[in-house]
């Protein structure tokens, strides 16, 4: 199943879509006390899950999707935990170092952005911003201290997350939390896919498209360290609680490791996408 927040008819207010093909359902007109958000279906567990399942398959109005104004793919997460240098091509490109357990930092709410939106920022700030494609994973079960095999248990869905990055800023300071969570600096979406769809998220194609130009194409087979892993190793330390967001690091083929150099400029438009999941796109603006 695959779902979205949208503002429809012009609510300020985002609402949980059932998408099916180029059309999609409202879930909470489905019946009585369904769910307005992701967050609410998730914490319904797999018996409501099942419901609007059924529910949509049974009636509801479809609306076309196409034209849809989206909000991010998650609204309130818990927590968003963000992995880095989880592909070799990438830490190399950076000239950083792959450790021997993750690097774990976390991405702050502000962030979120939804799908066709526009991401700005002053000039003032950083002119060495970056794009990077991720696979994002969202829990639907608390995981604590859960074995790589039985991880992928835990996960509800994934979704397309761009880690925008001040690359300037990253290398000015210690943590990697502010250069990366910038208001609208972590777009989402436009999709959630529940864990059914996706038979190995070791076995997707990610890629980022610049201004039309392909900058990153590679595969989540790539990865140093599996989703499976990378739950196990979280969940050792902290319980990871339904609605968590975990962006799983970003392959090769950063703007700034190239010679010359390419970074997000104003208007600018990158898409970032995997197959099976979406194409999450952002409009960018610097402002003076």
């Amino acid at each position: 199943m695959r779902f979205a927040h949208v503002f429809h008819d012009g609510s300020d207010r985002p609402r949980l879509v059932l998408v099916e093909g180029e059309q999609a359902v409202l879930v909470d007109e489905l019946f009585p006390g369904a769910p307005r958000v992701l967050e609410d279906l998730i914490a319904g567990g797999d018996d409501l899950l099942a419901r609007v399942r059924e529910a949509a398959a049974a009636g509801g109005t479809r609306h076309p999707i196409a034209g849809a104004v989206f909000a991010s793919a998650v609204l309130t997460p818990p927590v968003i935990l963000a992995i880095g240098l989880n592909y070799a091509a990438h830490s190399i490109e950076l000239g950083l170092k792959t450790d021997s357990t993750p690097t774990v930092f976390v991405l702050w709410p502000n962030s979120l952005a939804g799908h066709d939106g526009t991401t700005s920022w002053p000039r003032s700030l950083s002119e060495s911003i970056d794009y990077e494609a991720e696979l994002g994973v969202i829990i639907g079960r608390p995981a604590k201290d859960v074995a790589p095999e039985d991880a992928l248990d835990h996960v509800w869905g994934y979704t397309v997350v761009n880690d925008i990055t001040a690359r300037d800023i990253q290398y000015s300071e210690a943590q990697w939390s502010r250069c990366k969570s910038f208001d609208g600096f972590t777009p989402t979406g436009p999709f959630v896919v529940t864990a059914d769809e996706i038979a190995d998220p070791q076995d997707l194609h990610i890629w980022t498209v610049l201004d039309g130009r392909v900058m990153q194409d590679a595969s989540t087979d790539q990865m140093v360290r599996p989703v499976s892993k990378l739950i196990a190793h979280l969940s050792q330390s902290v319980t990871l609680l339904p609605g968590t967001l975990i962006s799983t690091g970003s392959p090769g083929g950063a703007g700034y490791s190239r010679d010359p150099q390419v970074f997000i400029r104003d208007r600018s438009t990158v898409t970032v996408g995997i197959d099976g999941i979406g194409e999450l796109t952002t409009h960018c603006r610097i402002l003076d």
